[in-house]
Order: C-alpha cells, then sequence, then structure tokens
C-alpha cells in the first residue's frame, strides 16, 4: 500500500493487482482508494484483463514477491491474473522480492532468481532486517524509498549514458579543537539531488560530500570528506577521470590558522586566528580541459553581477546563482528558486521548484554542453 501511495504522490497512474493471498492481509479497497483505479485480482472476472491491464504500461512492479511467485514467473507458470499479466507484458519489470531468509536461500529460490536476472528482469532488494516471523536475516522487501526510486530511475532517459560526473555537496567543517569547528547550515541536499537525477539519467557520478544526515543515492560512488582541504584532495583526485564537476558544496570560506587535537579550555580562547581556504572551483577551472564546470552562488540578494564575476574568475561554463534571503529558497528547505547563468553571461530564471526538479534543470543545461 504505502508504495502504491508513494508512486502516486510521484505522480504515477498506479493500477494494482492482487493475488489471492495478498487479499488476506489487505482489501482490494483499500487500494482502490489509495490509487483512485480499480484492482484486479480475479483472471476470469474479464478473460482479457491480463492483456488490457497491461497494454498500456509503462513498467511493471511486482512488490512484495514471494518466493511462489518468483518460482512461478521463472517458470512461466500463468495460473493467477498476476502471472499471466507477466507473461503478456514485454515492457521493464522490476521485482521486489519479501520472504523469510531461509527462503531466499534455498537454491531453487537463488536459481529462479538468477534466471530472471538473465532474462533482463531487475530486482531491488531483499534487505537484512526484522522479518514478519520474528527471525533477523536477509529476506525483508527493500525500503519504500528504494522501491519507489528504482520505478523512477527504470523509467528515466539515460541521456547522460557514458558521462562521468562529479557532484560535491554539504557543508565542510574546520576545526578549531577537537570539539568545536567553523561550518555553515548546508544540508547538502541540493547536492544529494543533483547526483540522484545524473543516476536517475545514466551517469557515472562521483559524489563528494561534507558532513550531511541524508542517505547518498543508489548506485553513486560515496566519498565522505570532512574539511575544505579534504574536499580539495579528493576533487582534484577524481578530477582526471570526469566529463562535468557540478560545485554544489557550501565550502568554508575561512578556516582556523591552527588547530588543536584536544579540546581548549574556554577561558583560554580570546580570539580566533581564521585564515581563508582553497578555492576549489578556481583550481579545477586551472585543469579543466574538455570538462563542463558549474559552480553555486549563494547570495542574499540576486546578485547577478557577483555571478558573472565568479562565472568569468573561475574559468566556469555555468554557474546557478542562488538568493538564499527569499522564501523557501536555499538551506534547509526541499525546494529552491535559481537563476542559471551560461557562459555568454545570459542569465535564466526559474520558479520555485522541488529540488529534484531543480537539479534536472541545472542537468538539460550541462547536457547541451557535453560533446556528442
Amino acid at each position: 500500500m504505502d508504495v502504491a501511495r508513494r508512486l502516486v504522490i510521484e505522480g504515477a497512474s498506479v493500477r494494482v493487482v492482487m493475488t489471492e493471498a495478498a487479499c488476506r492481509f489487505i482489501t482490494p479497497y483499500t487500494l482502490e482508494t489509495v490509487t483512485a483505479n480499480p484492482v484486479g485480482s480475479d483472471l476470469f472476472k474479464d478473460p482479457f484483463s491480463h492483456l488490457n491491464l497491461p497494454g498500456d504500461a509503462h513498467l511493471l512492479l511486482i512488490a512484495p514477491a514471494t518466493a511462489n511467485t518468483i518460482n512461478k514467473l521463472n517458470c512461466g507458470i500463468a495460473d493467477n491474473l498476476l502471472s499471466n499479466i507477466f507473461l503478456a507484458y514485454s515492457g521493464k519489470t522490476i521485482i521486489a522480492p519479501a520472504m523469510n531468509s531461509r527462503m531466499y536461500e534455498n537454491q531453487i529460490v537463488r536459481k529462479s532468481i538468477r534466471n530472471l536476472l538473465k532474462s533482463g528482469i531487475e530486482f531491488v532488494g531483499p534487505v537484512s532486517g526484522s522479518l514478519a516471523c520474528g527471525d533477523e536475516g536477509v529476506g525483508r522487501m527493500a525500503d519504500i524509498t528504494d522501491v519507489v526510486e528504482s520505478v523512477i530511475s527504470a523509467m528515466t532517459q539515460k541521456d547522460l549514458t557514458g558521462h562521468k560526473i562529479i557532484v560535491t555537496a554539504g557543508p565542510t567543517r574546520e576545526y578549531i579543537d577537537s570539539v568545536r569547528f567553523i561550518s555553515n547550515r548546508s544540508s547538502g541536499r541540493m547536492g544529494y539531488e543533483i547526483a540522484r537525477a545524473a543516476v536517475r539519467r545514466g551517469a557515472e557520478v562521483t559524489l563528494v560530500s561534507g558532513p550531511s544526515t541524508l542517505k547518498p543515492p543508489d548506485r553513486v560512488t560515496y566519498l565522505p570528506v570532512e574539511s575544505a582541504s579534504e574536499m580539495e584532495d579528493m576533487v582534484l583526485k577524481n578530477l582526471r577521470g570526469s566529463n562535468a564537476l557540478i560545485m554544489a558544496a557550501a565550502v568554508s570560506d575561512f578556516s582556523p590558522s591552527s588547530s588543536k587535537g584536544s579540546k581548549i579550555k574556554k577561558s583560554d580562547i580570546t580570539s580566533i586566528r581564521l585564515k581563508r581556504t582553497s578555492d576549489i572551483l578556481r583550481k579545477a577551472g586551472g585543469l579543466k580541459g574538455r570538462r563542463i564546470l558549474i559552480g553555486f552562488a549563494a547570495e542574499t540578494g540576486k546578485n547577478l553581477e557577483n555571478a558573472r564575476k565568479k562565472l568569468k574568475e573561475k574559468n566556469l561554463d555555468m554557474i546557478v546563482l542562488n538568493d538564499i534571503s527569499q522564501k523557501d529558497s536555499g538551506f534547509d528547505v526541499d525546494t529552491n528558486i535559481v537563476t542559471i547563468i551560461n557562459k555568454e553571461g545570459e542569465a535564466t530564471d526559474y520558479p520555485k521548484m522541488k529540488k529534484i526538479d531543480v537539479a534536472n534543470v541545472i542537468l538539460d543545461s550541462m547536457f547541451t554542453l557535453l560533446p556528442r
């Protein structure tokens, strides 16, 4: 039910098919209410439902998929509406297994999964955790978020396939002593959404992230760092094999001139001497070659000239101006309001959007610059 609800929230039109066993756990009416569509469960109520239901579907998701269903699908057994639809459907199929760990490890089930994988079926999960029977082990259905993400990714055009993109995200921490540091309000959400969108579109993504509470998107190479110097080292180390660098991180502009390995007594701190941190994007601009470089300019106000100055000085192809003084824009929110400025200095304003949509706008602009 939760998967169906989340897919509806994401804008999908969902038609649910239930097996007889599934109807023992939840009523069809509940899912009809969630999806606003009739639920199919009887193979013989409409003799052509197994052909009509998948006729205009873009994707078939089987979640949760029991050991019984997986083995049936592998053997081509068609004794209910779901298994008939599976045989009649020629599009993308994703299966999310859920069963006891001992059943999942059974060689017959493992063989069925291997065969279905070879035939082009995608699997998401299962994962390790508490099972319905009280056991602990692998067999629990993947998290709802991961199942929904697999659906969205499968339905996204792979226009960035073959491209290697570095995305930076989050703040950095510049330590004063072992417990105190200088940082900023960045949550990393904008960078994480850019990485997520790029992976969905087929790119090979390296996410270099400062400290964040966010879960890294699946299928990215995740490289956690803390300080500006660590982020610089990681970015420059991975720059050589990349096609593009999108610098969405809020790197600290200053760090303490010296740092203690133990806590300094409060009474001993009368002032903190600061030094400038290295400008990572400027250094990357000096090593640019044919790479696409994209920067961000967080401003309190729509300071176009300052953003254009950064664009030119750092040898960028594009800069994203983010007015953090606007409501629902910038740090700690799910939306953003941006202006994208191209290499010629031309600015395009965008309305308030979810950060995942902003990410795709940025990637759309980047796509036009990539070599064909």
